[in-house]
C-alpha cells in the first residue's frame, strides 16, 4: 500500500514540475494509466480529462445517412431517404442534406397527321438541399433545369424550385406547423407528391392547369399553416402571390402574355385551403405519395378550394376583364400492399376561351382522371400501371373535350433511387384543342436519392 502511495506522488510531482516532458495513456476499456503507447491505448493529453468511447457513443459523434432503414430489398439493394444526410459532432438538433434527381425520357410522338417525332431530353434535373436550423426550423429548396433537350429547346437554363422555411412543431403539436416562401399548395394530390415518387413523369394534364391557375407552378411564394390530428385529419391553409402571366391559359392553351398586348395588370393574392381525411383505424396516410413498393394500407379522402378574388387582364384588341379564378379539387386515394388506386376530380371557374378575342368569353372547366399501380415483388418489382383522363376545358362549347389512355409498366430496381419504365398513351384533341390524336411511346429511368 505504502508503494502504491508512494508511486502516485511521484507520478503527480513529476506531472507538476515537468508535464510537458510527460505523455500519459490510458486504456479505455480498463481506465488503467501507462507511460508508453501501445495497442489499445489513447492519449491522455497531459492529464486532462477525455471522454471513453463510451461516452462518446452517450453524446453523439458526427454522422452521414443515407439509407432508408425499413426499406425492403431490390434488385440493386435497397432504396435510399430523400438525401444524404450530415449531422455535426457539437449540435446534433443541426444537420445538412443534399441530393440529386435525374429523369430521362426517350419518346416517339406519332399525331393522325403523320408527323411523327423521336426526342430524347432529361425530363427532371435538380440538385436538393436543405438545412436544419435547431429543434423546429429548417430550410428546403432545389436548383432545376427540367426538359433539357426537349424539342429543340436545347439546355435552357437553372432556376429555383422549392425555397422554404419550415417551422416544425413550434407549438409541440402536430396540428400547427408553418411554410414561408416558395413552398407548393396543395391544389391537387398528384402536384403535391414528389415528382421522384408519381407513377408517371408527366402528370394529367388537367392537374397541370390546376397547378398554374391559382399561383405560379403551385408554388408562388406564400405563407401557409398545416398540421394533422393523429393522422386521421389533415389540413393546409395558405395565402400569398397569385397567377403568372406566362402560365395563364386559355382554354385553347393560350398564355395571356402571348396574344398582342396581352398581360395582367394587377392581381390580389390568392387563398383557401385544403383538408384530408382518414376514416379508418389502422388505414391513415402518414405520406404524400403514389409509390408504396408493396408496403402497408392507406385510405383518403380530401376536398379544396382556392381563388384569387381579382385578376385584371387586357389586350390590345380592347378586351379586358377582372376575373375570379376558383378551383375545387376533390380526391381519393388508397392502397394495399401491392394494389393502388388514385382519383381526383377537378372544378375550374373563370377560365377565359380565348385571350385574344374582342370580347373575352369566360366559363367553366371540368375534368377528372384516375390511376392504378400493382406492384409485384415476386418478380424483382415490376409494377403494371393504368390511367384515364378526361377533361372538357369549356363547358359551354363543343370542341374542348380532351381525353388520354394510358397503360405501361415500372420497374422498382432500387425503388425509387433507381427505377426505369415503358409507356404507351393515346391522347384525343377536340376541334378547339388541335383536332388530332396522338400516340405517344416512352422509355423513362430515374436516378435518385
Amino acid at each position: 500500500m505504502k508503494i502504491a502511495t508512494l508511486s502516485a506522488l511521484t507520478v503527480l510531482a513529476l506531472s507538476a514540475t515537468s508535464a510537458s516532458a510527460l505523455t500519459l495513456y490510458t486504456d479505455p476499456a480498463t481506465g488503467q494509466v501507462f507511460t508508453q503507447a501501445a495497442e489499445g491505448r489513447v492519449v491522455m493529453s497531459d492529464f486532462a480529462d477525455i471522454k471513453t468511447a463510451k461516452d462518446e457513443k452517450k453524446e453523439g459523434a458526427s454522422k452521414i445517412t443515407i439509407m432508408r432503414k425499413d426499406s425492403p430489398k431490390f434488385l440493386l439493394g435497397q432504396e435510399t431517404d430523400i438525401n444524404m444526410k450530415f449531422v455535426p459532432e457539437d449540435n446534433k438538433d443541426m444537420w445538412f442534406k443534399a441530393g440529386v434527381r435525374i429523369q430521362g425520357t426517350f419518346e416517339n410522338v406519332n399525331p393522325s397527321d403523320g408527323s411523327s417525332q423521336s426526342d430524347a431530353y432529361l425530363r427532371r434535373t435538380r440538385f436538393e438541399a436543405q438545412a436544419g436550423f435547431g429543434k423546429h426550423a429548417s430550410f428546403v429548396m432545389d436548383i432545376r433545369n427540367d426538359k433539357v433537350n426537349i424539342d429543340q429547346k436545347g439546355e435552357q437554363t437553372f432556376n429555383v424550385g422549392d425555397a422554404y422555411v419550415n417551422i416544425k412543431k413550434p407549438f409541440d403539436t402536430s396540428l400547427v406547423n408553418f411554410k414561408l416562401y416558395r413552398a407548393k399548395i396543395d391544389v391537387s394530390r398528384t402536384e403535391t407528391v414528389k415528382s421522384a415518387r408519381v407513377i408517371a413523369y408527366d402528370r394529367p394534364k388537367v392537374a397541370d392547369y390546376a397547378a398554374q391557375y391559382i399561383t405560379h407552378n403551385r408554388r408562388g411564394t406564400n405563407a401557409q399553416m398545416y398540421g394533422d390530428w393523429e393522422k386521421k385529419i389533415h389540413y393546409q391553409i395558405a395565402t400569398g402571390d397569385a397567377t403568372y402571366e406566362g402560365s395563364l391559359d386559355d382554354a385553347s392553351g393560350t398564355a395571356v402574355d402571348e396574344v398582342p398586348g396581352g398581360g395582367i395588370t394587377k392581381q390580389s393574392f390568392f387563398y383557401g385551403g385544403k383538408i384530408i381525411l382518414s376514416p379508418f383505424d389502422g388505414w391513415e396516410e402518414t405520406q404524400r405519395t403514389e409509390t408504396y413498393m408493396g408496403e402497408g394500407k392507406h385510405f383518403e379522402i380530401g376536398a379544396g378550394y382556392w381563388a384569387v378574388n381579382s385578376i385584371q387582364v387586357e389586350n390590345t384588341a380592347g378586351a379586358a376583364d377582372d376575373l375570379k379564378n376558383e378551383l375545387i379539387n376533390l380526391e381519393m386515394s388508397a392502397h394495399y400492399k401491392g394494389l393502388f388506386v388514385q382519383a381526383e376530380y377537378f372544378k375550374l371557374k373563370d377560365v377565359v376561351e380565348d385571350f385574344g378575342a374582342v370580347t373575352l368569353n369566360t366559363g367553366n372547366s371540368t375534368g377528372w382522371y384516375a390511376t392504378s399501380e400493382y406492384v409485384i415483388p415476386e418478380l424483382a418489382y415490376l409494377a403494371p400501371f393504368v390511367r384515364y383522363e378526361k377533361w372538357d376545358k369549356f363547358d359551354d362549347l363543343d370542341g374542348y373535350d380532351y381525353t388520354a389512355k394510358m397503360a405501361g409498366v415500372n420497374w422498382y430496381l432500387r425503388g425509387n433511387t433507381t427505377k426505369v419504365g415503358l409507356y404507351m398513351q393515346k391522347e384525343n384533341f377536340g376541334t378547339n384543342i388541335g383536332d388530332n390524336d396522338v400516340t405517344t411511346v416512352r422509355l423513362t429511368s430515374q436516378w435518385f436519392f
